[in-house]
């Protein structure tokens, strides 16, 4: 399952957008995360219902990187939590970022736990969890230069057999270049594009060709 734009953005074109929103529409860049947090949420529902899930408990875990995917990270367990899923947050490299720290403690107040380490027996993430969400390193990441602990996280979500969720893009891959040397998710959010792309103002959308679609009803995502 794919949820992603026909017209795709490249790195900088993503960038220019954000900006945009930020210094001409006077966007917070709190709201934005925020926004496209819980539509991460939202189509996580949509993809993996409660009733779909296959363990007991609706176990969810989220892994979480120290820029800005990792606070989108943050803002969807938040929301999962509330949509009655039972998320556990890994982030082993927590930001020094006032909102990134805000969006931790919110996480910690609804009594999300986080672990302490990601265990390295695969088996052990299949049995206690029904997905993974990867909200580690996003379009900015340097896929040529990537830091532990990241190299050995990828090398464990390898080997899981559970699904797995990547936000924007998946950890590890350029955006820009095909490549096979990665996580492969069976579902990919994407933010800027049809996820939560209904919020973007229409010169955005005309300046940019996004060819957005018409979102069904109330829907702020579209599953194609």
């Amino acid at each position: 399952i794919y949820i992603t734009s026909t017209s795709p953005l490249l790195k900088g074109e993503a960038a220019a957008i954000e900006t945009e929103l930020l210094k001409d529409y006077r966007f917070g860049q709190q709201q934005l995360i925020e926004i496209w947090g819980q539509a991460c949420a939202l189509a996580i529902t949509k993809a993996y219902p409660l009733s779909s899930l296959s363990k007991k408990q609706p176990t969810v875990l989220v892994i979480c990187g120290p820029d800005q995917n990792g606070s989108i990270g943050l803002v969807c367990a938040r929301h999962l939590r509330i949509f009655e899923y039972e998320p556990t947050i890994y982030h082993p490299k927590r930001s020094s970022q006032g909102l990134h720290q805000d969006f931790t403690v919110q996480c910690e107040k609804m009594d999300i736990p986080f672990l302490s380490y990601l265990p390295t027996e695969v088996q052990l993430i299949n049995d206690a969890y029904n997905l993974v969400i990867d909200a580690m390193l996003g379009p900015e990441a340097d896929t040529g230069n990537i830091k532990e602990p990241y190299p050995g996280i990828l090398c464990t979500l390898k080997q899981v057999k559970i699904p797995i969720a990547s936000v924007d893009v998946p950890s590890g891959w350029d955006e820009e270049e095909a490549t096979q040397d990665g996580i492969h998710p069976e579902v990919l959010i994407s933010l800027t594009h049809y996820l939560a792309g209904r919020f973007l103002p229409y010169d955005i959308q005309k300046k940019y060709e996004l060819n957005l679609p018409d979102f069904p009803g109330t829907d702020c995502l579209i599953k194609l």
